[in-house]
This record gives structure tokens, sequence and C-alpha cells, in this order.
């Protein structure tokens, strides 16, 4: 009887299936209709002899051994595409990953992204961007392989993080002409309930005694500044994502002083996979000088 093989094709869709949880946008992202990607999954498990996704009236996720499997075949693929890449001359080849928190995203993704691209031409990368909790929940599950996260400026590297490689200051920010001592209670701004900014700045007017109400929450900084812009509230941003258009309030303002964040680089899991590595290395390079 003919030992089992796992094909390389059929890693590379289960993995894509893995990260976007659903057929159909696994396919779009593998080149192949949705028939054609469900029958390799099909031929997949035949090889395995397991069930290795479970099917849902909203996507797939991954069974048990599903999940297993996954951790094999990032690395598999990621050995065979820095195979190919090495002898080929052409730097490392593969689909990357990457998370960045909104704010940074304008700032520094653009340098970043280019820069990484003239090492690496072959490799692809996806960039989903969100606050540095959800991103921190898609590096858990695997759905990104690294990811630019906001910490506490001075505090110390957590496990699977290199060391801050920049520090931001967070700010008060709000529309040309505002006076936030006009308003009492200081309408607020601010993005999801465990992201720092929004953290930092309930603490520091409580600690004030700065009466405040939270007008508007939101993941977006898009709408952030929107309603920032029609001079309705108050925001907290760093000091790198304010646009033009916006005022820094400074300190005679009457408002406390906010923390310093740092930015780190995180990765899935504990030992990154080469392309996570080079990537790494790239913002470790660059960052610290835009």
């Amino acid at each position: 009887m003919a030992t089992p093989t796992l094909d390389i094709d059929l890693l590379r869709s289960f993995a894509a299936v893995a990260q976007a949880g659903t057929l159909g946008a696994a396919a779009e992202r593998v080149g192949r209709t949705q028939s054609a990607l469900s029958m390799q999954m099909q031929r997949l498990e035949d090889a395995c002899g397991q069930a290795l996704l479970h099917r849902t009236g909203r996507g797939v996720r991954l069974t048990h051994p599903g999940e297993r499997l996954l951790v094999h075949a990032r690395r598999i693929l990621h050995q065979h595409d820095e195979a190919l890449a090495d002898l080929a001359g052409t730097g490392l080849a593969g689909a990357l990953a990457v998370g960045c928190p909104d704010d940074y995203a304008a700032a520094f993704l653009p340098h970043l992204l280019r820069g990484f691209a003239q090492q690496h031409p072959l490799a692809r990368v996806d960039v989903v961007c969100a606050s540095t909790p959800r991103l921190r929940e898609r590096l858990a599950t695997r759905a990104l392989d690294v990811a630019l996260v906001s910490t506490p400026w001075g505090a110390a590297p957590e496990p699977g993080m290199l060391p801050a490689l920049r520090r931001e200051p967070l700010v008060w920010v709000a529309a040309p002409g505002v006076q936030p001592r006009d308003w009492d209670p200081l309408p607020l701004a601010l993005s999801d309930p465990d992201v720092l900014d929004h953290l930092a700045a309930r603490e520091r007017l409580d600690a004030r005694g700065r009466r405040y109400r939270v007008a508007y929450a939101s993941g977006s900084l898009t709408g952030l500044t929107a309603v920032v812009r029609a001079g309705s509230a108050v925001a907290v941003l760093t000091r790198c994502a304010v646009p033009p258009d916006l005022q820094v309030l400074p300190p005679d303002t009457g408002l406390p002083e906010l923390p310093l964040l740092a930015i780190g680089v995180a990765f899935a899991g504990g030992q990154p996979t080469p392309l996570a590595a080079a990537f790494a290395h790239h913002v470790r390079d660059v960052l610290p000088s835009l």
C-alpha cells in the first residue's frame, strides 16, 4: 500500500481556508472556484484520513486534527518557499499576513511595505488594520503571522514580542477653534473600551476630577476623526496619526497629560516563520527613523 503524501498545493489551499474562515474568500485568494477548492479539501482529508474542517452556516472552522495539521502546513510551506527563493536568489517567497493599527497604517506602513517588497519581491503581503486588542486576537488564532502593536512605554516586552522599536505620545485632538473649557461634561470620541488610548483618557480624566462623557466610541480612526472635525467631541490619538486639519490641544487647555505608547512587533505562536522574522527585522531597521 502506497504511503499517503501531503501535496504542497493542497496544503497551501488549506492554509488559505484556515486564514480566511470561508471557502469563498479562500477561493478568491488562491485563484480557484469554490467548488474546486472544496474538492481540494476533500482530497486532503482523504489523504489525512480525518476530517479537517467543520462546515457551519457562517463558514468553516478547523477541527482538532485540522488545527494540528495547520501548524505543520505553515512550517512545510514556509520551508518549501524559502528553499525555492534561496535557489532562485530572489529573497523569501510565500504569503505573509501582517496586522497594523489604523493610526500607524498611514504614517508608517507605506514605507515599511515598499522596502520589504524590494527585498522580497516574491512575497505576497496581506494587511489587516485593526486596534491592538483585535490584532492580538487574530495572532492568537494564527489568522495573522505578525503585527505592529501598541504597549505602554516602559513595560517589559511580552512573550513573542520584540523590544519596543519606537515611542509615540498620546495627544488630545480637536477641531480648530474648539475650547475644551467650554464643555462640561467633556464629550469624547474614543476607540474601543479595551484600547490603550481609551483607557488612558478615562483614567487621566478621572484622576483630574474632570467630568466627561463618551459621546462616540469606534474602532475606526476615520469615524473618530469625522466626529472631531464636526466639532462634536475631543479625541485621543497617537501624535503620528493626527491629520493636518485638526489641532493638538496644548497643556494650557486644562486637560491632563497623556502617557507614551511603545510600538512593538508581535508574532503568532512562539517561533516566527522565516518570512515573519524577515519582516520584523525590516521593521526594526526602518521604523525608528520614520
